[in-house]
């Protein structure tokens, strides 16, 4: 469960830049993971309410935002949206994909006190 592994790093950035902001607790955290990240988001989720006990996130929500995934075909040279990696494009059916987006996981905000 890698997830547990990239909770840990998700809940370190957040409470870093919670300690730089001087806040007593962190009350809301917003997460993106693309869709071709090989993340499960409630995984996530889930890790990173385990992880953030005894942190200044305890108890914050946590949302987690599924960014899409988009590839360049270079095929037929179009832009197309992909639901996981492997997938032929859409357009043509051509496996010569460029992953463009959506690989990504990162801590999009925070809300603190």
């Amino acid at each position: 469960m890698h997830e547990l592994t990239l909770a840990e790093r998700a809940i370190g950035i957040v409470e870093a830049a919670a300690r730089k902001a001087e806040a007593r607790r962190v009350t809301r955290i917003r997460l993106s993971i693309g869709a071709l990240a090989h993340v499960d988001p409630d995984t996530m989720q889930y890790c990173c309410e385990v992880v953030s006990r005894d942190t200044l996130a305890a108890g914050a929500q946590i949302e987690v935002v599924r960014a899409p995934g988009l590839a360049w075909c270079a095929t037929c040279s179009a832009e197309v949206a992909l639901k996981q990696i492997g997938e032929p494009c859409p357009q043509c059916g051509g496996y010569q994909l460029n992953i463009t987006d959506g690989d990504q996981m990162q801590v999009v905000d925070i809300s603190i006190e």
